[in-house]
């Protein structure tokens, strides 16, 4: 059974950092991508940044140079590194992972709070 754990969250001030993490096991597929969706209350659930396999990113726009999104293949680990974080960073953040096709299944974490205060 596939599990994704995430660590990392918590309160900070605006204008600080968090470095989220989420270790990926029991897979027995190929991951096509992993990467980080969010969700504040209120709002639907969108991407923050995510990574392919061959390690291309794309991040959503409201987070661009403020957030990196890595992975450790090894460990089957990704990270976000979230800087320069703004109260509108305020959200439940869902790591997330996607096989390759023609599955693409997909595959979520439980969800960690990230909250910024101003």
């Amino acid at each position: 059974q596939v599990h994704l754990v995430e660590s990392g969250g918590g309160l900070v001030q605006a204008g600080g950092s968090l470095r989220l993490s989420c270790a990926v096991s029991g897979v027995r597929f190929s991951i096509n991508a992993m990467g980080w969706y969010r969700q504040a209350p209120g709002k639907q659930r969108g991407l923050v940044a995510r990574i392919t396999s061959d390690g291309n990113t794309n991040y959503a726009d409201s987070v661009k140079g403020r957030f990196i999104i890595s992975k450790d293949n090894a460990e089957n680990t990704v990270y976000l590194q979230m800087n320069s974080l703004k109260p509108e960073d305020t959200a439940v953040y869902y790591c997330w992972i996607i096989s390759t096709p023609p599955a693409n299944t997909q595959f979520w974490g439980q969800g960690t709070q990230v909250t910024v205060s101003s």
